[in-house]
């Protein structure tokens, strides 16, 4: 997977790859109001070192993104096995990073103790239960005025390049990726159902984080829900990640239709066997 295979972004949304490397050399951080995991976190910290270790053979791959991918899977109806997930996040790109038989299992063990943890997150009995608490915790790199300087004093990109780097962007676009991978677990919703509408809100809450904030687009989706003023940084990640606790709950109302299993017809007794024999299906397979 490489920045030219990333899928397109909503318009007007920024690209956080070209500061990727950035990205790699520091750590996940804390701001008021911001989910995310604690850092001491062995399990955080586990799956923070595989990332880094990914991101060295793809510039996409780092802990940003790959924990909105695979939020993104534990928010899907369907329990999807690790098995899938990893070939369609990485690529060869693990097989490379993890050619070490014990360092592919210590990184298998990371990158699925980190989707139970999201999938434990993400709930849906505990999120019925408490439809107001914000369980998920993402982990963000936080774009500030104090961040974004480092781009330009190390090289990695220019000041209109920082300007565009927004918190939760490259989760938001790792998300969308998961989508794109796992189309068939996330079907549109079916137009006759009355709350259709919602389901497409929750998802342009979630892809508002990648898009650029003085986009028209952005400007009309703020309009919706915040009438005084723009919303800050912060808000935006919270809404984004009720969105995806309410889409982990849609799908216990809104389970997509499978397709009708399609029963061939019996032929009748006299009618032309179906095997081609040229008998009939009395004296062939009816027999």
């Amino acid at each position: 997977m490489s920045p030219q295979d990333e899928p397109a972004a909503p318009s007007g949304a920024a690209k956080p790859e070209q500061a990727a490397e950035l990205i790699e050399t520091i750590e996940t951080v804390d701001a008021p109001g911001l989910a995310s995991q604690e850092p001491q976190d062995p399990i955080v910290e586990a799956f923070d070192d595989v990332c880094r270790r990914l991101a060295g053979f793809d510039d996409n791959l780092h802990t940003e993104w790959v924990d909105g991918y695979l939020t993104a899977v534990a928010a899907s109806w369907r329990a999807v096995p690790p098995d899938e997930v990893l070939p369609r996040m990485c690529g060869d790109a693990f097989e490379r990073a993890f050619a070490d038989p014990a360092d592919e299992t210590g990184a298998h063990k990371a990158l699925q103790s980190r989707l139970s943890q999201l999938r434990t997150d993400l709930d849906p009995e505990a999120l019925l239960d408490d439809p107001e608490q914000l369980r998920l915790a993402p982990l963000m790199q936080v774009w500030d005025d104090t961040t974004r300087p480092q781009v330009v004093e190390e090289g990695l990109g220019t000041a209109e390049d920082a300007a565009q780097l927004h918190t939760g962007a490259s989760w938001a676009l790792g998300f969308f990726r998961a989508l794109e991978d796992f189309a068939a677990d996330w079907p549109d919703a079916d137009p006759d159902d009355e709350h259709a509408e919602i389901y497409g809100e929750l998802l342009e809450t979630v892809a508002a984080l990648a898009m650029d904030p003085r986009s028209e687009e952005f400007r009309t989706f703020a309009a919706k829900g915040w009438k005084e003023a723009d919303p800050t940084r912060d808000e935006l990640v919270d809404e984004a990640c009720f969105a995806v606790q309410d889409l982990r709950v849609w799908w216990i109302d809104h389970p997509p239709k499978r397709a009708p299993l399609r029963v061939a017809e019996t032929p009748g007794r006299n009618d032309p066997c179906h095997c081609g024999s040229g008998r009939k299906y009395k004296k062939c397979h009816g027999a």
